[in-house]
């Protein structure tokens, strides 16, 4: 068991989740009220990474990062290093490749939010800030904790864009599934097993607790209606 491939990939997990948080809330928060008529080319954009081959989503990425590229000389310039093959690279390149796995379920949860509160928190001369902190976030904390942990769920079995944009240098951008087909490749079955079984084990256990928290609040408010309907209004303790 390589214990430094798999402090790296939970470490780069976490922080593509943290950063998915930052950027993908204003973004979905966007896709879902925005009225602009081409928004969909925005989520066509957001959602490429679902049926793009991470192979060619890699490839470019290196592309960008690369030392002919504006982004690639500034980077070179600020730390007189390349941007590609190293963790930085390897993060931006994750935070890209799990893009709609935060973006989706915060979109899909702000929907859901009841128009009537947004309308009646403008009517009161709340900010949209004010509104969204307030109203909209709070009632979608199922959907942003779904998309947080499916992010950091998707990061941790990443192969083709961090085998294109970090290679695989120990302890720099060597992850848990480069091991495992490091590992299959020299016929060591036995280590490639216990390091995959930890890894199902990790994802198992996060997206049982998102199904779990989720299940949960549904069936609040599944009973909280009925208990409405029974009692002709205010539910029953």
């Amino acid at each position: 068991m390589d214990w430094q491939a798999l402090t790296l990939t939970l470490r780069l997990a976490t922080l593509v989740s943290a950063a998915l948080l930052c950027l993908g809330l204003p973004i979905a928060y966007w896709i879902t009220y925005s009225r602009w008529r081409w928004k969909f080319l925005i989520e066509a954009v957001v959602a490429l990474p679902l049926v793009l081959p991470p192979t060619v989503l890699g490839f470019y990425v290196l592309i960008a990062l690369g030392p002919r590229s504006p982004l690639g000389r500034f980077w070179q310039a600020l730390t007189g290093h390349t941007l590609a093959f190293t963790f930085e690279g390897l993060l931006l390149g994750s935070i890209l490749y799990s893009l709609p796995f935060a973006v989706q379920p915060f979109a899909a949860s702000f929907a859901a939010v009841d128009r009537r509160l947004l309308a009646a928190s403008a009517t009161l001369g709340a900010s949209n800030w004010r509104t969204f902190f307030r109203i909209i976030l709070p009632l979608s904390g199922a959907g942003v904790l779904t998309g947080v942990v499916l992010s950091f769920a998707h990061t941790l079995g990443e192969f083709g864009v961090v085998l294109m944009v970090g290679g695989n240098i120990p302890g720099v951008t060597r992850t848990v599934s480069i091991d495992i087909y490091d590992k299959v490749q020299a016929v060591d079955y036995a280590s490639a097993n216990l390091t995959a079984l930890v890894l199902l084990v990790i994802s198992f256990v996060a997206l049982s607790s998102v199904y779990a928290i989720n299940r949960g609040v549904f069936f609040l408010g599944v009973n909280q209606t009925r208990l409405r309907g029974e009692n002709g209004g205010e539910p029953r303790a």
